[in-house]
């Protein structure tokens, strides 16, 4: 029986990168989402993709013959933003916990995405912290509590993925696990075509 999901966001317009859609954008030749998801298979038993409806064809094409089930959360209310899809896509998992990540994570680290599910384990969440700031987007949730914390927060008006996890019994991974268990690349980003170039360079080397 499945126990780990992994919720990939890709439903961002990616605004900083053109008018590609940057989740299927080529990364040193493979699609940027293909890499997140392959990246991560390893510490899940199945992956559901958060996106706008438009973009499901060219995302399914960029994960044929993916070693994990694939399933889809559209987004019914495009444009909301990160907590929007966040919630969508938690709404869509079957498992008690579920790893969220952004679908432009191109060194995603499966071990430290193992050590957060086990750091989670009786807690609502999971989440690193590296440096001052929360990353919310490469987190383990308890999906239906985090869910329903994302909802209240985006009905009550607040816009800051942070505002949910007040709501929730969470656990900070702080930068000395981060150290210990993983590495800081695993937050890494790819926002701008200079970005997938840089990462183009270290994938190849």
């Amino acid at each position: 029986m499945a126990e780990r999901t992994a919720v990939v966001l890709a439903g961002g317009r990616s605004t900083r990168f053109g008018d590609e859609d940057k989740a299927v954008a080529d990364l040193a030749g493979t699609p940027m989402i293909r890499r997140v998801v392959d990246r991560i298979a390893p510490a899940v038993d199945g992956v559901v993709i958060n996106c706008r409806p438009a973009q499901r064809a060219a995302i399914t094409d960029a994960l044929d013959g993916v070693s994990l089930p694939v399933a889809f959360a559209e987004d019914d209310y495009p444009d909301e933003g990160p907590m929007a899809g966040m919630a969508t896509g938690l709404r869509a998992v079957e498992t008690e916990y579920a790893f969220v990540v952004a679908c432009d994570m191109p060194f995603v680290d499966s071990d430290f995405v193992d050590y957060l599910f086990e750091r989670a384990a009786g807690h609502d969440a999971a989440v690193p912290r590296p440096d001052q700031w929360f990353e919310t987007t490469h987190a383990v949730y308890r999906a239906a509590a985090m869910a329903d914390a994302c909802e209240a927060a985006l009905e009550a008006g607040k816009e800051r993925i942070v505002a949910p996890l007040f709501d929730l019994d969470f656990v900070v991974v702080d930068a000395e696990e981060v150290r210990e268990h993983g590495h800081p690349r695993t937050f890494e980003n790819c926002n701008t075509r200079q970005d997938f170039e840089d990462a183009a360079r270290r994938l190849d080397g």
